[in-house]
């Protein structure tokens, strides 16, 4: 793709900017240079037909597992973000929880030069709260965040020392970073595999209560308002959880929070038979909490959509229920699933969902992109709303193959990913 690129006739679907019309859109030199009817670009771009196809700020994802350094036999730096531009995502947030943590400058400028020599989606590192994820003693975040960090989480583990919590949004303001958290109180779910029901009881597996996830989910508002500082929860996937973060953002708490796609569309019931592809933390959990998870997405309690992109090799999802890890590869099939169940099954919008998986994260996060206004990243994600796909977790750009969708028929799906004005995947 040269320099210039001009998308004709797309739909164009900007929250940022209030737009849903049958627009054009010029990019030069990896920005937006206008956006309008009837645009008549320099001869020397390359036109792109968007008749019939949605243009869109480009989808960023904040909470992904790209397992490098430590597990590359689940994931890869490159093979993440080509997983990543595959399902329209023009940029990813990387977890920490990587063997050693990114808990230090060096590793976090180590993510940031991978991510560079990659040359897909734009990679931003988040660096770990406490050192070697240990949750003790606080990592050095002014120096991560000079080395490129963008937030910074113990993900995968909960803080679960409140003065070292404190600690971090007390700190983190100084950075005018997101301070991200894994809700989850160990004391009522270490141990434990799935959701605590009837279908656990009857499965014969150790259930985590919804109050495991709500206990810490008050905590973490509590010192946000304590602090002033800015807390971003993690995966949401309870009733009280969503009216928690509701309430306290009616208050003023600095809050964002996340709803993964997989809590908006399955229930503990995808665990029957043992299904390792469904264990997940946190579980999936009851249709009354899923309609709740729902409701959050409508009404902005929950302001991002994000994957929680969990790779696992095949081996270890293959292992008895209680030994398997927990979660999903989620990069490829976000749009499709969301397309399908949310927007097609009438719960929000089109504009909404852009926003979620756009807009919102790049402003909970403070991120460039999710918007398509003149002199912003030519960073563009163009979905075809109306191409009808099967999951086959064999296509996969993605190393793993971990995924509860297989065979699932879904509608609408990423057709083009447009970084810096260069398309680094179409379909």
């Amino acid at each position: 793709m040269s320099a210039k690129a001009l998308l004709k006739s797309g739909r164009v679907v900007d929250p940022s900017q209030g737009l849903d019309e049958i627009l054009d859109l010029l990019l030069v030199d990896g920005i937006v240079a206008s956006i309008g009817k009837d645009i008549s670009g320099p001869e020397d771009a390359d036109v792109i037909d968007c008749s019939g196809l949605i243009v869109s700020p480009g989808l960023i994802d904040v909470h992904v597992h790209l397992r490098e350094p430590g597990e590359e036999h689940k994931e890869t730096i490159a093979t993440g973000v080509q997983a990543a531009v595959a399902g329209g995502y023009t940029a990813v947030c990387a977890m920490p929880n990587t063997d050693p943590p990114i808990d230090d400058p060096a590793a976090v400028g180590f993510i940031v030069a991978e991510g560079r020599k990659a040359q897909a989606a734009r990679v931003y590192p988040v660096g770990c709260i406490s050192v070697q994820r240990a949750g003790e003693n606080l990592a050095p975040i002014g120096e991560m965040v000079d080395a490129g960090a963008v937030a910074i989480t113990d993900d995968g583990s909960p803080v679960m020392n409140s003065g070292l919590m404190r600690l971090a949004l007390e700190y983190a303001q100084a950075f005018g970073i997101p301070v991200a958290d894994h809700p989850e109180d160990l004391g009522l779910s270490a141990g434990r595999h799935m959701n605590e029901s009837i279908v656990s009881t009857r499965l014969g597996l150790a259930g985590k209560p919804n109050a495991a996830e709500e206990v810490h989910i008050v905590r973490d508002l509590l010192l946000a308002e304590l602090t002033g500082g800015q807390i971003h929860l993690q995966h949401i996937s309870t009733e009280f959880g969503v009216d928690a973060i509701r309430q306290a953002k009616a208050r003023g708490v600095r809050v964002t929070a996340e709803a993964s796609p997989h809590h908006l569309v399955l229930t503990e019931e995808a665990v029957e038979g043992y299904r390792t592809e469904a264990k997940m933390n946190p579980p999936l959990r009851t249709a009354k909490d899923v309609a709740a998870v729902r409701a959050g997405l409508v009404d902005g309690s929950l302001d991002v959509i994000a994957t929680d992109h969990a790779p696992h090799h095949y081996d270890e999802k293959e292992s008895a229920f209680e030994d398997a890890p927990n979660g999903l590869v989620g990069l490829e099939t976000a749009v499709g699933i969301i397309m399908t169940d949310i927007v097609s099954g009438g719960v929000i919008d089109i504009a909404t969902m852009i926003d979620r998986m756009s807009c919102g994260p790049a402003k909970a996060f403070g991120l460039s992109g999710g918007t398509l206004s003149e002199g912003a990243l030519g960073d563009v994600t163009v979905i075809d709303p109306d191409l009808s796909w099967t999951v086959d977790p064999n296509a996969f750009r993605s190393k793993s193959r971990n995924t509860p969708f297989t065979g699932r028929e879904l509608k609408g799906a990423p057709h083009r990913t447009i970084v810096g004005g260069r398309t680094v995947w179409t379909r």
